[in-house]
C-alpha cells in the first residue's frame, strides 16, 4: 500500500509497482549530504579542543564533558527553535540536519564519555568515573532544558508587542 506522503516530501515511483512512494527523509542525498557536511565542522571543533585541553590519566576529563554539556545546551535552544517557527519539513528540516545532526552531532561525543568512563574504572577512579558519567547526563539534561527555556524565552519576546 502506498504511503501518503507528507507536504514538501520527495516522491518516487516503485519500479515494481508503479506506485508512489515517500522517500524517508534519511535516504535523501541532500539529508545525507547536510549530514556530512555538518560533521565536518563539529568534529575537528570538538577534537582541536581535545588537543588544546587534554586531561591527564585517571583526572576528570573536562574537556568532553564540557563539549557535551555546550552541545546538549546547543542542541535545546536549535531544536526549541525550529519547532517554534513551523513543522519539521523544508529548510527548517535541513537546518535541523545539518547543524543538529551533523555539527552538533559530530562536536558531542558521548562514545568519549563511554570511553573515558571505561578507563577511569580500569584505573580504579571509581568515584571520578562515577561523578562523570552521572554529571554528565545530568548536566546535560539541565543545558537542554535550559537551551528551550532559552529559545523560548527569546521566541516569546519577539513576539509581544511593543508598548
Amino acid at each position: 500500500m502506498p504511503i501518503r506522503p507528507e507536504p514538501g516530501s520527495r516522491v518516487a515511483t516503485d519500479p515494481h509497482t508503479s506506485s508512489a512512494v515517500c522517500i524517508p527523509p534519511h535516504k535523501r542525498v541532500k539529508s545525507i549530504a547536510l549530514v556530512g557536511a555538518g560533521g565536518l565542522l563539529g568534529a575537528p571543533l570538538r577534537y582541536q579542543l581535545g588537543v588544546w585541553f587534554p586531561h591527564t590519566s585517571g583526572a576528570f576529563p573536562a574537556a568532553t564533558f564540557a563539549i557535551n554539556i555546550t552541545g546538549a545546551f546547543l542542541l535545546g535552544i536549535l531544536l526549541e527553535g525550529l519547532t517554534r517557527l513551523g513543522p519539521d519539513t523544508d529548510w527548517r528540516r535541513y537546518v535541523r540536519l545539518g547543524v543538529g545532526t551533523g555539527a552538533l552531532g559530530a562536536f558531542t561525543t558521548y562514545s568519549t564519555l563511554a570511553v573515558d568512563t571505561d578507563l577511569l574504572l580500569r584505573g580504579h577512579h571509581w568515584s571520578v568515573a562515577a561523578g562523570y558519567a552521572t554529571g554528565t547526563v545530568v548536566a546535560g539534561l539541565v543545558a537542554t532544558a535550559t537551551g528551550i527555556a532559552v529559545a523560548a524565552r527569546v521566541r516569546s519576546r519577539r513576539s509581544e508587542p511593543l508598548a
